[in-house]
């Protein structure tokens, strides 16, 4: 969850940044405290707290400003409580009647337990699942089955990405990937995607064909909010746009270096 979310001095904070920027230089406090349903001192000692923390400045009586580093740090949020609202949308958008496997056979009406596998939804006869719900119709195991009345949480673990860097062709491309450190990063891997013509023969020279090589910054997201961990192969010249919107969406992700070692 987006860490504004979890921290309601935070979340104030955010809001009273929001409120300076869009009135500055000159905002009373008592307008913020109107406007966010807060007391005027409460306003005040948030002020003198952003002022501490440098996110804003006072210029005179009644008139403030937002920091550079204020604005970072509210670009830094937006972007977490972006990435957190695809997830509520998500969710949203499946309660009425969402999709399973089902993973045994199931017969209409009978109540289920629901839980992620695989980055997949599966839908089961045991009821000890923190969430459940009613199938709408019959299916035999492996069959897509209609879940409704959902009740409770589907317990489900963000998954961590794996960046395999390699040199572009003017640094060698793949004949200078180190290429048993690229099989052994991207082993068991449900997901694999490749970024770069380099990338997409250096796979194929380990004997691995990319799930996705078109629209792999989206795809390697997705799976990971679906709770896989999918590994990316990407020239190194690539590298930082990827890198760049994985912070965006609040992906975690770990950096393998996949380019052979020079020996001295």
């Amino acid at each position: 969850m987006a860490q504004l979310l979890r921290s309601i001095n935070l979340a104030t904070k955010f809001q009273i940044l929001v409120e300076v920027a869009a009135n500055q230089p000159d905002i009373q406090q008592r307008d913020i405290a109107e406007r966010l349903d807060l007391s005027p001192q409460a306003v005040s000692d948030y002020v003198r707290e952003l002022v501490n923390d440098g996110w804003l400045v006072s210029e005179g009586r009644s008139k403030y400003r937002v920091t550079k580093e204020g604005v970072d740090w509210m670009i830094k949020g937006l972007r977490e409580w972006q990435g957190y609202s695809d997830t509520v949308q998500k969710a949203i958008a499946g309660i009425s009647v969402c999709a399973a496997v089902a993973d045994c056979d199931i017969s209409e009406g009978q109540k289920v337990g629901l839980m992620m596998r695989d980055g997949l939804l599966f839908a089961t006869d045991d009821l000890s699942a923190e969430a459940k719900g009613v199938a709408v119709c019959n299916a035999r195991k492996g069959e897509d089955v209609g879940i409704s009345n959902i009740d409770g949480i589907v317990l489900l673990e963000v998954g961590r990405i794996t960046v395999l860097r390699l040199p572009g062709i003017q640094r060698g491309g793949s004949r200078q990937t180190d290429l048993d450190k690229l099989k052994k990063a991207i082993q068991g891997r449900q997901l694999v995607g490749a970024i770069g013509i380099e990338a997409l023969i250096a796979l194929r020279k380990v004997g691995v064909e990319p799930t996705c090589s078109y629209g792999v910054r989206e795809a390697v997201v997705e799976a990971a909010r679906s709770g896989l961990s999918p590994a990316v192969v990407c020239v190194d010249a690539d590298t930082s746009d990827l890198l760049k919107r994985l912070e965006e969406k609040n992906i975690d992700y770990e950096i393998v270096d996949a380019r052979k070692t020079k020996r001295v």
